[in-house]
């Protein structure tokens, strides 16, 4: 059996909620292009991320990473 590393996908993205106990809201956006009409537009996602010591707060520029889901919600993580 092999053994193999899975690369976890790591997003960038600004905090905009930082009110729950352990945990800000990250908004992501990124430029995609429209298949049809061929022009670019913004997509934005917001993801729940875990921040243990409660240290990002709104306007923060962050990093995130993939998990383990540590709740019904949170999938990712805040690297510095």
């Amino acid at each position: 059996m092999e053994n193999k590393t899975v690369q976890k996908r790591i997003l960038e993205g600004v905090v905009v909620s930082d009110k729950m106990d352990k945990t800000v809201v990250v908004l992501v956006s990124e430029y995609k292009k429209h298949k049809t009409y061929n022009k670019y537009h913004m997509v934005s996602k917001r993801f729940k991320a875990h921040d243990e010591k409660n240290e990002f707060k709104v306007g923060d520029k962050v990093r995130i990473q993939e998990t383990r889901p540590i709740s019904k919600d949170k999938k990712w993580i805040v690297l510095k």
